[in-house]
């Protein structure tokens, strides 16, 4: 998976919308596929236009829970929103997942004036079923 760091990096890279556009496309074509079982009710997003599943799961080796997540989207555009916000946050802690503002990170890249206000909202759709599933990883650690 692509790296926040590394995607920070493209997008200064790239000074046309539509380039940026076709890089989050290319983004969401490097997803893990999602097992067609995992499209399921429980691992919708609500509050997407668009299809968007999100499948949690929870790494307990180290004692601390690490939260991983595979995602899908039946558009294009928003695969590749989901593929930003997993390299955000899969793969890290709870604290680390509710320390992370991912709008501040889509702000940065610009996306606040170039996303539908539909698309914004499931972006914070997923944002928040994600720190949702941290602040319930904490509450069953502790």
């Amino acid at each position: 998976m692509t790296t926040i760091d590394e995607i920070r990096d493209n997008f200064e890279l790239l000074d046309e919308w539509d380039d940026r556009y076709r890089y989050v496309i290319e983004l969401g074509r490097t997803l893990e596929p999602m097992p067609e079982a995992e499209h399921s009710a429980a691992n919708k997003v609500n509050g997407c236009v668009s299809q968007v599943w999100l499948q949690k799961l929870v790494d307990r080796d180290g004692g601390v829970p690490i939260l991983k997540y595979r995602g899908d989207s039946d558009a294009h555009i928003v695969r590749g929103l989901v593929a930003i916000v997993l390299s955000l946050y899969s793969g890290r802690t709870p604290r680390e997942i509710l320390d992370t503002d991912a709008i501040a990170v889509f702000n940065e890249f610009g996306f606040r004036d170039h996303l539908t206000p539909q698309r914004s909202n499931g972006l914070r759709s997923m944002v928040e079923r994600i720190k949702t599933d941290a602040k319930e990883a904490l509450a069953e650690a502790s």
